[in-house]
Formats: structure tokens, C-alpha cells, sequence
């Protein structure tokens, strides 16, 4: 995969941004580090484990398909 950002992670700043979260409190809303937001979102982790997506798109209450 190229250096641009994913799809995913567009998406997630996108819906985060949108809902007026910080990253640290979608973190904690979604119960995962920060930190892993941070790198989902800049592209270092471009495909997140399931488990992390899922919790990610409950917090943002979206489905996995948004």
C-alpha cells in the first residue's frame, strides 16, 4: 500500500471530527490507546485489527460499514 492515508482512517477523523471528539476522548470512549488512534488516523497502522474497528465504531456509533 502507498504512504497516503487509508480510506479507514479518513474516515475515522472524519466521523470524529464530526461528532467534535478529541482523539484522546474517542480513545476513551472506544477504550483503546490514544496513541492507536493517532496512528490510524496519520496512516502508521493502516489496517487495525477487527476488535479495534469495532470498538472505534461503536464509540463514533456508526456501523463497521461507515
Amino acid at each position: 500500500m502507498s504512504n497516503e492515508k487509508s480510506t479507514i482512517a479518513k474516515n475515522i477523523k472524519r466521523l470524529r471530527k464530526q461528532r467534535g471528539l478529541s482523539q484522546d476522548k474517542l480513545s476513551k470512549l472506544a477504550d483503546i490507546s490514544n496513541n492507536t488512534i493517532i496512528k490510524i488516523e496519520s496512516g502508521a497502522i493502516q489496517s487495525p485489527t477487527m476488535d479495534t474497528t469495532q470498538k472505534i465504531a461503536k464509540a463514533l456509533d456508526v456501523s463497521l460499514d461507515d
